[in-house]
């Protein structure tokens, strides 16, 4: 049986990522071991929260170094919200903070405002991810998706790769089209919450796990 560990920095509803994955057949572990993540056949970062403070918990628990291995290593990785934000270089929350730097890139917020009149913000609602030019879905974790399908997310900040060629699918929000999801190398990450997107969430769970050898 392969060995998931879901990333515990007391920054994200894990107990609803760990169901979602059992339900498509993956066992998983919720840990902050170090120990156990370098050993992991693959890990999910999920989160929700400030930007600063997650790695802040992630720096005292040493488990930001213990990430960069991991990844560097090519093992399968999977982000979910601010466990795909946590990736890039750095975010403007709060004036500047630095991130993992896993991925080049910054993370900033949504504006206040869409055509003169105001943008609700976080964003709480379901949203279309849509294709892009860059790259087809085929033999990733959207494949069993479809464009303009809807997932749900929770969020006030968005990432933007410095390589625009890691974008998998975009949304738009207001009048900001971003990346909602991304995928470079061993490494999946998306803005929207899988886990709260009914069916539709399941089938990319299956398919990340399937796709990386984790499950039949």
């Amino acid at each position: 049986m392969s060995k998931v560990i879901i990333i515990d920095y007391k920054s994200g509803n894990l107990f609803s990522v760990q169901q979602a994955l059992k339900s498509v057949g993956l066992e998983s572990e919720i840990s902050s071991s170090i120990d156990k993540i370098q050993s992991a056949d693959a890990v999910i970062f999920p989160g929700m929260g400030a930007f600063g403070t997650a790695m802040e918990n992630l720096r005292e628990l040493g488990i930001d170094e213990a990430l960069r291995k991991f990844v560097k290593a090519g093992n399968p990785f999977l982000g979910v919200c601010l466990g795909m934000q946590l990736l890039f270089s750095e975010s403007d929350e709060f004036g500047n903070t630095k991130g993992l730097d896993i991925i080049k890139g910054k993370v900033s917020r949504f504006p206040n405002s869409f055509e003169n009149n105001l943008l609700r913000v976080p964003q709480i609602a379901w949203n279309r991810i849509n294709t892009n030019k860059n790259r087809s879905w085929t033999k990733t974790p959207l494949e069993p998706s479809a464009s303009g399908e809807y997932m749900y997310f929770v969020h006030s900040y968005f990432v933007q790769p410095s390589d625009s060629s890691v974008m998998l699918s975009e949304t738009t929000y207001g009048d900001t089209c971003y990346t909602s999801s991304l995928l470079v190398d061993n490494i999946f990450a998306c803005q929207f919450h899988p886990e709260k997107s009914g069916e539709a969430g399941l089938k990319i769970y299956k398919a990340w796990a399937t796709q990386n050898k984790l499950i039949k």
